[in-house]
């Protein structure tokens, strides 16, 4: 892990609320408080495991592999909201924990849901990284997974509990289900 980045200064008014695109854990776990929660439907970017771990799913020797949001087709998420007096400490947490290895480009972008578009503060993969792996295929990718254990465990484990938390939340992603049936 290197240091940590600062939150950068992006587009985001100050004093006023946040919102916050989530495609995986931050759906079920987000670690803050939230003050209202919608369904939303991210364009260009798809959910799928295209970061090398080395830590969590996998090791240096052995990786695993993890969730990231990869260019082309579109992803259903959550949309968090954040009170405005709350957006700095949950800046600070959310750089924490999604920007230790700067693996995401941290970015706003319009999210829809059915009560109307939103800016949301979006962590998309960084194809130039190092611990980009989002083209590997299906193939390559569950030969990552299969073989990821961590410190957070099995690899497998993390994919079939994504598939089952998004099911709960009734988002069905044919992509993961398809990578399952691979291992």
């Amino acid at each position: 892990m290197t240091d940590l980045p600062t939150v950068p200064d992006f587009d985001h008014p100050p004093g006023t609320d946040l919102w916050v695109f989530a495609y995986g854990s931050l759906m079920w776990n987000p670690g803050f408080a939230v003050m209202e929660k919608r369904e939303g439907l991210l364009h260009g970017y798809h959910r799928g495991f295209c970061i090398y771990s080395h830590q969590h799913r996998g090791t240096p020797e052995r990786p695993g592999a993890v969730l990231g949001l990869d260019r082309g087709g579109s992803c259903r998420g959550m949309v968090l909201r954040v009170e405005a007096p709350a957006v700095p400490g949950v800046l600070d947490y959310l750089w924490r924990r999604e920007m230790a290895y700067r693996v995401y480009i941290p970015r706003r972008m319009r999210v829809r849901t059915d009560q109307g578009d939103v800016q949301a503060l979006t962590f998309t993969a960084d194809p130039k990284h190092g611990q980009y792996c989002g083209r590997l295929g299906l193939d390559g990718t569950a030969a990552l997974i299969r073989q990821g254990i961590g410190q957070s465990g099995r690899n497998i484990d993390y994919l079939t509990s994504l598939i089952d938390h998004l099911t709960e939340l009734g988002i069905h992603d044919q992509g993961l289900k398809e990578l399952a049936a691979r291992i």
